[in-house]
């Protein structure tokens, strides 16, 4: 049994009382010892105030100016408690009212003070309901005969004393280590950790996966009975199953996957198919790997991937959501048979979706194609070979034909593109929220026009049978992120405004790529736009979601083997073809197509059992927050080790020249983006020996008091890279040459 407060907390909704059996089953207390821990804790709970116990049940008590947040604190001590409600205040917390709270964890908070138009509210913590840090990096220093680790994240201020745990602790002073923390400071005694691995001297000196893998805790293996549960899958088990779907075995089917050598084989979980129907009409079927087949709910494989939430890239190496033997039994493979849950999608010659259908379907596929192959097929017809002809017939109607008809689409609503040669695992737009266009594979981002469409249809049909759902949703970006953008634009002479200034739309991101486009640092401005756009997040309920200009809904279902939230959707699909009802009375003759969009406007009763429909509702509605932290979790990670790769290049750069471009002025100094590399260092003011530089904020550079040179965001500079800290991804850049004359205006003070 492993969880978290928090864990537990998100069982109870509203004021419904809770039983402790039910809490056992759902928590996964399955022997003596494990259900004690939890009656140990649910005691404690009661005793400070956070659970009611009634009739041998027990209620949450929603306690006023108690709020759950998150510890974001600086290496200067400073700590706020940031809320899940992004339009919430950011509450600050004193160093003394932290009680023993770390850095990331989430903790409830209650407010002593409140906020005014300058000063945020206050503080204290009540309870941490899950620790953010149950590992971490850090040197191993020696006093006399004890041995400390010492955090190399400046944002967690403490030391750990070190346990004696077989390790030689002698040979890891002085080294990075991995440190395991045994316990958490409690009363007088501190935190007491132990050393589960000696990663090299310095961070340098370790592998760049292994750092960000024990800087995020991130788990390498499964344990052995989630590798045994895996083991016992058979394929055997879909004989029976195949006669009870629709057979697409004799469709001509594809799949198309990215060329890149992983240390884990590539989940290839998504297959299409292309049929010319009547009167000028086209189906696509895209297929989903039914992975919901096999991994059972509450099953040892089910809570591991639970748990982990998403696969995560690491440059070749992967961290899966599911061992390697899932992979194998579910991944569509060439001539073998293939359990899948297939969206077929109905368009008419002009790309205008007519209808769709969602069902559960057997499939073979024909031909396994990467990217780059496809390209190649169609760039070059004449070096086609006699049979595949067919298939590229059917690529041809594709990616020349279809495709673009839905871009158009979607360009019309007011979504828009960024070019960018960034590979994304996944067939839809991923964790970026926008499509990328790639120079290289047009067919790439051709694809991924096809496969969001899916999504929304997902989406608009759990929402139109009223059934439970999880919906990805991408919120605007924020005024301050975008207005540095569009300062720099318009200093290189590009005039971007916004339709208006009082919310960003889609379609300003859609004008100002298309401005981009025409300038000659695209590749830096569109780096930087990418930047401005919020992390996609999950929620249980339908919203808009920003890049792709969906003001009411959307869902990612397409990775049931990659993101676990695809796997619950798949799911929920699941459910309505085992438990729905098609028509409002058993008596009624004739019912409707629930996996059709034709049944949309037609349902007038609850498509599922009042109990399955309101133990979906809650399922969903508690694991959001869960999934939403470990899509944070894989996004920093993997913008982790993009950096860490950098400040690798910028090292063995060191001494080297480089040209580029201001990006970003403060007070202390200037931000530089180098172009060619797409690596950012700073141009810290104290190296700038030739004058007294002042800030000028209104215009947005730094200005020489005698020499009248300016160093304004647009201007190109040349700098050489001075030092590089390799573990925080700091490059420390010096001018060589650059700047600009300054003008009256730049003079005047703010």
């Amino acid at each position: 049994m492993e969880f978290s407060i928090a864990t537990l907390l998100s069982h109870f909704s509203e004021d419904k009382l809770v039983a402790a059996k039910v809490l056992e089953k759902k928590l996964g207390c399955e022997d003596e010892e494990s259900i004690q821990e939890l009656q140990i804790v649910l005691d404690a709970l009661e005793r400070v105030g956070i659970l009611v116990k009634e009739r041998g049940k027990y209620r949450r008590v929603q306690e006023e100016n108690v709020v759950e947040a998150k510890l974001r604190c600086s290496s200067k001590g400073f700590c706020f408690a940031i809320q899940d409600d992004e339009d919430a205040d950011d509450i600050y917390v004193r160093e003394s009212h932290l009680s023993n709270a770390w850095n990331g964890d989430r903790v409830l908070v209650k407010i002593i003070k409140e906020g005014s138009r300058r000063r945020s509210p206050e503080g204290e913590v009540k309870l941490i309901l899950e620790r953010a840090n149950p590992s971490l990096l850090a040197q191993v220093k020696r006093d006399d005969s004890k041995y400390r680790a010492v955090p190399l994240d400046d944002r967690l201020l403490f030391e750990l004393d070190l346990k004696q745990n077989g390790n030689n602790l002698e040979e890891a002073v002085n080294h990075l280590v991995h440190v395991s923390v045994v316990r958490y400071p409690i009363g007088q005694y501190g935190p007491l950790g132990k050393v589960t691995r000696i990663l090299g001297s310095d961070a340098e000196a370790a592998a760049d996966t292994d750092i960000v893998c024990c800087k995020h805790d991130l788990p390498q293996t499964f344990m052995p009975e989630v590798l045994k549960a895996a083991e016992k899958l058979s394929e055997a088990s879909i004989s029976a199953e195949i006669k009870k779907r629709k057979d697409l075995r004799k469709l001509l089917t594809f799949t198309i996957e990215e060329d890149i050598e992983r240390d884990h084989p590539p989940f290839i979980e998504n297959a299409f198919t292309l049929e010319k129907l009547r009167g000028k009409k086209w189906q696509l079927g895209i297929h989903i790997s039914d992975v919901a087949h096999y991994i059972e709910p509450d099953s040892p494989l089910d809570k591991a991937a639970k748990k982990r939430g998403t696969a995560i890239y690491l440059g070749q190496k992967v961290l899966p959501l599911f061992p390697e033997a899932v992979t194998r039994l579910c991944s569509f493979a060439p001539d073998e048979n293939r359990l899948a849950i297939s969206v077929l999608m109905t368009f008419d010659e002009t790309g205008q979706l007519l209808e769709y259908e969602i069902l559960p379907t057997v499939i073979r596929v024909d031909h396994q194609l990467s990217y780059q192959q496809v390209q190649s097929l169609l760039n070059n017809p004449e070096a086609i070979e006699p049979e595949m002809a067919e298939v590229v017939d059917r690529l041809k109607q594709l990616f020349f034909n279809l495709s673009p008809l839905i871009k158009a689409q979607r360009i019309q609503r007011g979504s828009f593109e960024i070019l960018s040669e960034t590979s994304c695992p996944y067939k839809d737009e991923g964790r970026i929220g926008a499509i990328l266009v790639s120079s290289a594979l047009p067919v790439r981002s051709l694809l991924t026009e096809l496969t969001v469409l899916t999504g929304k249809a997902v989406a608009d049909h759990l929402f139109a049978l009223g059934v439970p759902g999880i919906y990805c949703a991408q919120p605007e970006p924020d005024w301050d992120e975008l207005e540095d953008v569009l300062k720099l634009a318009n200093n290189l002479g590009l005039d971007q405004r916004l339709e208006s200034e009082e919310e960003i739309t889609s379609r300003d991101y859609q004008n100002l790529t298309q401005a981009f486009s025409k300038a000659p640092c695209v590749r830096i401005l569109n780096h930087l736009l990418l930047s401005t756009l919020k992390s996609a997040k999950y929620s249980s309920h339908p919203a808009p979601h920003f890049g792709l200009a969906y003001e009411d809904r959307y869902t990612h279902c397409l990775s049931p083997g990659q993101r676990y939230g695809d796997l619950l959707v798949q799911r929920v699909l699941k459910t309505i073809f085992a438990e729905g009802r098609d028509r409002r009375q058993k008596q009624a003759k004739t019912g409707v197509n629930l996996g059709s969009s034709t049944s949309h406007g037609k349902i007038n009763w609850n498509v599922l059992p009042p109990q399955t429909q309101e133990k979906l509702e809650e399922e969903l509605h508690a694991i959001v927050s869960h999934l939403n932290d470990r899509e944070k979790l894989a996004e920093d990670a993997e913008k982790d080790l993009q950096g860490l790769k950098k400040a690798e290049k910028m090292k063995e750069r060191t001494g080297q020249v480089f040209r580029g471009l201001i990006t970003g002025v403060q007070s202390y100094g200037f931000f530089v983006e180098i172009e060619d590399l797409l690596v950012e260092g700073l141009v810290h003011v104290s190296s700038l020996k030739d004058d007294w530089y002042e800030y000028r904020s209104r215009h947005s550079c730094l200005v020489g008091r005698k020499n009248r040179i300016a160093y304004r965001l647009g201007d190109e500079v040349e700098v050489e890279v001075k030092s590089v800290d390799y573990y925080r991804q700091q490059i420390d850049l010096v001018t060589v040459g650059g700047g600009s004359a300054a003008s009256n205006e730049d003079l005047e003070e703010d």
